[in-house]
C-alpha cells in the first residue's frame, strides 16, 4: 500500500519560509515522495518521524539557506549525509552550486544516488567514503548532528579552503553544522572561530527552539 504524505507536512511548509520557483516546488514535492518511498525499504529517517519529514528534516536542512545565500560556483561537501540531508535540499535550493554528499554507509549512498538520478540533479554527487580519505578543496562543509562540533571539525578541516581576502560569500569559508542543545561547552579551542545562530530567529515552529547552526571559520 502506497504511503500518503500528511497534508500538514508538505512542500507548502517550505513555501511558507522561502520564495521558490516552479521547478523547485516540483523538486521539493518529488523529494518528499521519494523519501517516503525509499524509507519503506531502508531506514533513512526514523519511521516514527516520517510524518514530520518536511518540518524536521527538509526545512531543517534549508535553515542554512536562511543564514547564507551561497554565491554561484560555491563548492560544498555534506559529510555524514545519511539519506542526503542537508545536502539534497540545499542542492535544490542552490542549483548553481556544487554538492558532494559523503557517507561511509554504502547502502545509504546508493539510495542517495538513486534520488539524485530521479530528481535529475546535475549539481549533486554521492560518494561512499570516510571524510578522512577524501582529497578535495571546498568552500564549506556541512553536517547534521553527526558528532560533537570539535570532533567533526577535526575530521573535515582539511577539506576546507582558506577564505580569499575578499570572499565571494557573506560568511568566511568553514563548517556549517546543524546542531542542538548546549554547544558552547564542547567547542574547546574552536570557540574563538565559532558563531552560533539559533534557528528560532527565522522559524517560529516549536521544533526549532533548541536548534542552531554552528559556523566555524577556516
Amino acid at each position: 500500500m502506497e504511503e500518503v504524505i500528511p497534508v500538514n507536512d508538505s512542500v507548502s511548509l517550505i513555501e511558507k519560509h522561502f520564495s521558490l520557483n516552479e521547478k523547485q516546488i516540483e523538486l521539493f514535492t518529488k523529494l518528499g515522495e521519494l523519501y517516503h518511498e525509499w524509507n519503506q525499504k531502508i531506514n533513512l529517517i526514523s519511521r516514527k518521524d516520517m510524518e514530520h519529514l518536511y518540518l524536521h528534516h527538509i526545512l531543517h536542512s534549508l535553515s542554512i539557506a536562511k543564514l547564507i545565500q551561497f554565491k554561484d560556483g560555491t563548492r560544498l561537501i555534506d559529510v555524514g549525509t545519511g539519506g542526503g540531508l542537508p545536502g539534497l535540499p540545499l542542492a535544490i535550493m542552490f542549483p548553481k552550486c556544487s554538492f558532494l554528499l559523503v557517507d561511509s554507509i554504502g547502502k545509504k549512498i546508493k539510495v542517495v544516488e538513486e534520488i539524485i538520478t530521479s530528481l535529475g540533479l546535475k549539481n549533486a554527487f554521492a560518494l561512499n567514503a570516510r571524510s578522512e580519505d577524501i582529497d578535495e578543496d571546498v568552500d564549506f562543509v556541512t553536517g547534521r548532528a553527526v558528532s560533537s562540533v570539535q570532533d567533526f571539525y577535526s575530521r573535515v578541516q582539511h577539506l576546507i579552503m582558506p577564505s580569499k581576502k575578499k570572499s565571494d560569500n557573506t560568511l568566511p569559508n568553514g563548517l556549517l553544522y546543524l546542531a542542538g542543545g548546549d554547544i558552547e561547552t564542547g567547542l574547546g579551542r574552536l570557540k574563538e572561530r565559532t558563531t552560533i545562530y539559533p534557528l528560532d530567529i527565522w522559524f517560529s515552529e516549536e521544533y526549532y527552539k533548541p536548534k542552531c547552526i554552528v559556523h566555524v571559520s577556516r
